[in-house]
């Protein structure tokens, strides 16, 4: 059902609101380039720091530009149950063709209550849901035995699967069978995903390249491997450094080096000093593969 390239869409933010002209723009580059479908507020959107409206207001912006043209998947999860269910109510009024819903952080509910808190979200809204498994930011690890007895629910389509571990896609794929959709959430383990029976991508990347993801899944579907090899290895010095620091801030400056909009963030992110390391590599990816020119830094 959510299967293909996805973009987990930045915030644009200016003077401190939602900039939402340049977020209708952003949409209409992703659905130009071939994207397969987007997803608003998300964490590389900045919804820990979104108020409740702000966040709405963004899934409704993206919903409308959209058309219809590809599906919205939006984050709408929390680490309150009853949060998590107001949330998908009120993007399912929009439209939206599921939600995104990521493991209860900072809470540490054990396997059983993640089968409780998924299931009850899906039986409060009615909606499609891919489940979001990012232990490193959550400190909640959603185990491969525990989502293939939540995947039993016809509602849970997916998993955006961020551990890193190819070993556990694997067993995922193994035990959900191949209807379910299995998604990467690390750019970095697009390919190998792929290769372990994966279904795609949610992407940071795509924000400033997403024809660069587009043709590496396009090339592995084809059977052109070395082909899907060789962009491979070009979206992968780029996702390093897009993810040099915290994302989102990097994305936020590529977005704003190529022009789309200001690097601006909300606190406790911080901008990159221009002096950094981290910003002058970011700058000579975004060169390397022609996404800026050299007088735009």
């Amino acid at each position: 059902m959510f299967r293909g390239v996805y973009t987990a869409l930045v915030t644009p933010m200016r003077d401190g609101r939602i900039d939402n002209d340049a977020l209708v723009r952003l949409v209409e580059d992703q659905i130009a380039a071939g994207i397969s479908g987007l997803v608003p507020c998300g964490t590389t959107g900045e919804s820990p720091c979104l108020s409740y409206a702000e966040h709405i207001g963004v899934i409704e912006t993206v919903v409308r530009a959209t058309k219809g043209r590809v599906p919205v998947l939006a984050g709408a999860g929390s680490n309150c149950t009853r949060e998590a269910v107001e949330l998908a109510r009120a993007c399912k009024e929009l439209g939206v063709a599921g939600t995104l819903q990521i493991t209860p952080y900072y809470n540490k509910p054990t396997q059983d209550g993640l089968i409780a808190h998924f299931t009850h979200i899906a039986d409060a809204v009615g909606l499609p849901m891919v489940l979001y498994n990012v232990p490193s930011r959550t400190g909640c690890d959603l185990l491969p035995e525990t989502l293939a007895k939540i995947a039993t629910h016809p509602l849970v389509v997916g998993v955006k699967e961020a551990t890193g571990d190819m070993a556990r896609a694997a067993r995922i794929r193994e035990l959900c069978g191949p209807r379910f959709d299995l998604l990467s959430g690390d750019d970095f383990t697009f390919l190998p995903i792929l290769a372990a029976g994966g279904d795609g991508l949610i992407s940071v990347g795509t924000n400033i390249a997403p024809q660069l993801f587009v043709r590496l899944h396009e090339a592995f579907l084809a059977g052109r491997i070395e082909e899907a090899r060789e962009l491979n290895g070009r979206q992968l010095a780029l996702t390093r450094a897009l993810f040099s620091v915290t994302s989102p801030i990097p994305i936020k400056h590529a977005m704003a080096l190529a022009g789309k909009m200001p690097a601006e963030m909300r606190l406790p992110l911080v901008p990159l000093a221009e002096d950094r390391p981290e910003y002058l590599q970011l700058v000579r990816e975004l060169r390397n593969l022609g996404l800026i020119r050299a007088e735009q830094a």
